[in-house]
């Protein structure tokens, strides 16, 4: 069962520009404020991940990313939506630039998911954005399955950790390119 309460105190933590840790599809992840700087690179120095390799960012519903799809065809688009939510991850282009550079890293497209876990979609409704996702886990190590893994790789520098399970996949989301179809990562 959800707690609302833990919820919403971690939205609010994401919005005043905090890093949180909270249960994904597979592994515990860490997620921010996508265009809030600091908060991007604080979270990327956890991690000890440059910023050119980029991140995902994974959103509640369609209508969060919706700006994203407008560069796709109908074709695309269609396969795209079709596939959410779940742990389907699509690189989308971004010509507008309505993302960061500190999110997007090297690259034009940025990486997005629509999740089907519960506590994603309520973190990121109630925070009302989609959220920076990343395993955690300091660069080369084991992404965290468990809290107590979130809490020895972290200790007390994360601002929040969000209560909830992980969800029933043993593996990182697919990620496919939205122009080719190419699959990225599988």
């Amino acid at each position: 069962m959800l707690n609302h309460w833990n919820i919403h105190q971690a939205a609010r933590i994401v919005r005043e520009g905090g890093v949180i840790a909270y249960p994904t599809e597979a592994v515990w992840g860490l997620g921010c404020d996508p265009w809030n700087e600091a908060a991007v690179m604080r979270l990327l120095a956890l991690k000890r991940r440059p910023v050119e390799k980029g991140l995902i960012l994974v959103a509640s519903d369609v209508d969060q990313i919706e700006p994203l799809l407008y560069g796709l065809t109908s074709t695309q688009r269609a396969a795209v939506i079709d596939s959410w939510p779940g742990p389907n991850t699509w690189l989308l282009p971004d010509e507008e630039n309505l993302i960061p550079a500190w999110v997007k890293g090297k690259f034009s497209s940025v990486a997005v998911r629509v999740s089907a876990h519960p506590v994603v979609k309520r973190l990121c409704a109630a925070a009302k954005m989609p959220l920076v996702s990343t395993s955690a886990n300091p660069a080369g190590s084991t992404p965290a399955r468990t809290k107590l893994r979130v809490s020895a790789y972290f200790g007390s520098n994360l601002d929040f950790r969000v209560q909830g399970a992980l969800g029933d996949s043993s593996r990182p989301s697919l990620i496919r390119d939205a122009l080719t179809q190419t699959v990225i990562r599988d």
